[in-house]
């Protein structure tokens, strides 16, 4: 995804681009206000339905310490104010118990608020793909416009727009399984070329149980079966020093899918010959490593 337009996107919604107000001035404009957390409600168009408690606890830890540096955006409805942008520092602020925040008050419509709070968003990566492909077609149905048209807003490809809404095709199941992040949108899009929600089920269990790729899982699709992703090596092979292949029980599939649901990472368990294997678990970003260390400094007791 091209950060660099979204970055661009946002500045033009909130008006940067016209002249409108700076981020490093934000600190010191007149239009600031210190308003009561207790006067302002979330965004109803927030795209995200997951916030990450270690996340908003570690920020709260850091308000209570220096305080917002960096105020929300809210705008005025009736005699309250609702969230426009920074719903994770709001947060943060409610858990360090701070009774009132700096917020600068802008007047947007609807539209306009739903557009920044899927820029806002977008920009992070871990906004899931069924998020943002709900947030995309509550968009296009509630403000009656094209999917070039909210292209053209987010800094996007058309493209983009229409194979996340392709994602809320897939049953329940599907989908479940990516935002779990069980499969990624690659997988779910091969998924989608099969015909029937049952068949697809199948083929996401078969993806799921045999650690499938997306290239595997779209030969599953296309012939029944995946391509094999190695050759079993010869017997001179495993006697030159080559690991033989070892079959994955069930305890080890079940173990791989526990710790998914417990953190929402992937983790594969590598087998070799007698007892001996791998536990592998990759990361990707600093919060999925700040859980998986949470995680393993609470087993260190």
């Amino acid at each position: 995804m091209n950060k660099k337009r979204l970055g661009r996107g946002l500045d033009a919604l909130l008006g940067r681009e016209e002249g409108g107000f700076e981020p490093s001035s934000w600190e010191t404009s007149t239009d600031l206000a210190h308003i009561s957390i207790d006067q302002i409600d979330t965004n109803p168009y927030q795209p995200r339905r997951y916030f990450d408690e270690s996340e908003i606890k570690a920020l709260s830890e850091s308000l209570k310490q220096h305080g917002m540096l960096q105020p929300v955006i809210v705008r005025a409805v009736g005699d309250r104010y609702q969230l426009i942008a920074g719903e994770r520092r709001f947060r943060a602020a409610k858990e360090a118990l701070l009774d009132e925040i700096p917020a600068r008050i802008m007047d947007l419509d609807d539209q306009r608020v739903c557009e920044i709070a899927m820029v806002e968003n977008l920009q992070r990566e871990d906004l899931g793909a069924i998020e943002k492909a709900a947030a995309f077609r509550a968009y296009l149905d509630q403000f009656n416009v094209t999917q070039e048209e909210l292209a053209e807003k987010l800094g996007l490809e058309r493209s983009t727009i229409s194979n996340f809404i392709r994602l809320l095709d897939l049953p329940e199941e599907v989908r479940k399984a990516v935002s779990m992040k069980t499969i990624t949108m690659g997988h779910a899009r091969a998924l989608l070329a099969l015909d029937g929600s049952e068949a697809q089920i199948v083929a996401m269990q078969r993806v799921i149980d045999e650690s499938l790729s997306v290239r595997q899982t779209e030969a599953l699709v296309s012939t029944g079966e995946p391509t094999p992703s190695k050759p079993r090596p010869k017997k001179s092979d495993v006697e030159a020093g080559h690991e033989e292949p070892v079959e994955r029980p069930e305890h080890v599939i079940q173990f791989e899918k526990a710790f998914h649901e417990r953190l929402g990472m992937l983790v594969q368990v590598k087998l070799k010959k007698g007892e001996a294997g791998q536990i592998i678990i990759p990361f990707k970003t600093a919060d999925e490593w700040d859980k998986l260390n949470a995680l393993l400094q609470s087993l260190a007791g």
